[in-house]
């Protein structure tokens, strides 16, 4: 039976021998060890189930694809027929990944190494010393080596409509969750509380984490809180406390990624103005970048348009890019929207495509805590749609 994981891995097949004409690239190889310990990140785009001993997953331009794998896996990748080719081996998987590389006989390579993107360089150094000393030796092929870099972008940028439908799932729980466990807070709940409230209820609906689950959710309650990936306190919330949580489910695969705020309001409390100002002006960043977020615009613009909301409003730069692309995982790879800081390479200046899902997210620190926001788009061919439903006033939590 087809699975669909399956069904998507011929979809992400397919479009990469697409994207391989666009990028003049006539071979992509990507090289493994044992996935189960050690996957390339692009796995899961090529191969619906994992291999035990070091293979090699060959797509040609045409549409032709090989797999060279142990003779014990050969049989369950066959089966899987994402592979026209699928070779097993039992001493050494040098003779065999030549031979099929000579007879494609390809101009340009691409393996996975990226110098920016974490998720293209998945290929490992004692890999890349293997197949350039030992596989390729003495051949013209390891001349005709290139980055994946560019492939690997486009691959994991460009969702399918499956990919879409999955997102989606994801960012309907994880609203789900944080509006059954949020709701029913009350004033004296510490962030360790919030924390687990939502653990609990995301492992009852069999549920994964978008990332590290010591971080997912982020929890942070008023002034001098921790805001990052780390794990809770044990902070307790008070009357006019700003609760922030930065929270996402992973669902058949796929991950949402959502911040949202309330603030804990004793009987006759009203909101400050500064709290409401900063909410205001989060949100007013978000739409400017929303607005010019379009296929054909680079990256570092976008990102450009909600630091200039914040900045002529009198606030400080937030220290993080505005959105980062959103996948299998939280953080997704490719091109990023973010600022021309060293730190984050060559990623700001990818250009933005129709069917890339991006968060967008931004805060401020404010008397009485955290104020951020973070909602999921996906480009459009002429703008870009809300997946998530944006939190339009700070939601309020009583004594």
């Amino acid at each position: 039976m087809v699975t669909q994981d399956q069904d998507l891995c011929k979809e992400k097949i397919l479009q990469a021998a697409q994207i391989m004409h666009e990028e003049e690239i006539d071979l992509w190889l990507t090289l493994t060890r044992e996935t189960a310990e050690h996957a390339d990140p692009v796995h899961p785009f090529i191969i619906d189930s994992h291999v035990v001993w070091e293979s090699a997953f060959l797509i040609h331009k045409s549409g032709k694809t090989i797999a060279i794998v142990g003779s014990l896996d050969a049989a369950s990748i066959r089966n899987r027929g994402l592979y026209s080719d699928v070779h097993g081996y039992d001493q050494d998987i040098a003779p065999v990944l030549l031979t099929a590389i000579s007879e494609l006989d390809p101009k340009t390579i691409a393996i996975n190494y990226s110098q920016s993107n974490n998720t293209a360089d998945g290929l490992t150094l004692g890999l890349y010393l293997s197949l350039t000393k030992d596989y390729l030796k003495n051949t013209v092929y390891v001349e005709r080596l290139t980055s994946a870099e560019n492939l690997i972008a486009k691959l994991r940028g460009r969702k399918t409509n499956e990919e879409i439908r999955r997102i989606k799932t994801a960012i309907r729980e994880t609203e789900d969750i944080l509006r059954k466990v949020c709701g029913s807070l009350r004033i004296g709940c510490t962030e360790r509380e919030v924390f687990e409230a939502i653990r609990r209820e995301l492992v009852s609906r069999g549920h994964g984490d978008a990332w590290s689950a010591e971080g997912n959710p982020g929890v942070d309650i008023g002034q001098g809180s921790h805001q990052g990936h780390g794990g809770p306190g044990n902070r307790v919330a008070s009357p006019g406390d700003v609760l922030h949580v930065d929270f996402g489910a992973r669902v058949n695969g796929y991950s949402a990624d959502l911040q949202r705020v309330w603030y804990f309001r004793d009987r006759g409390d009203t909101i400050p103005k500064d709290v409401k100002d900063a909410f205001t002006t989060v949100k007013d960043a978000i739409e400017a970048a929303a607005g010019i977020l379009k296929p054909g615009v680079e990256g570092w613009v976008v990102d450009k348009a909600a630091r200039d909301v914040l900045t002529s409003r009198g606030y400080p730069e937030f220290n993080h890019a505005l959105g980062h692309q959103l996948g299998r995982m939280a953080h997704d790879g490719g091109s990023l929207l973010g600022p021309r800081w060293p730190r984050y390479g060559n990623r700001p200046y990818g250009v933005v495509e129709e069917g890339n899902v991006f968060t967008l997210e931004l805060g401020i620190y404010t008397s009485r805590g955290y104020v951020s926001l973070e909602d999921d788009v996906v480009v459009t061919s002429s703008g870009c749609e809300f997946l998530s439903n944006p939190q339009d006033e700070i939601w309020l939590i009583g004594s």
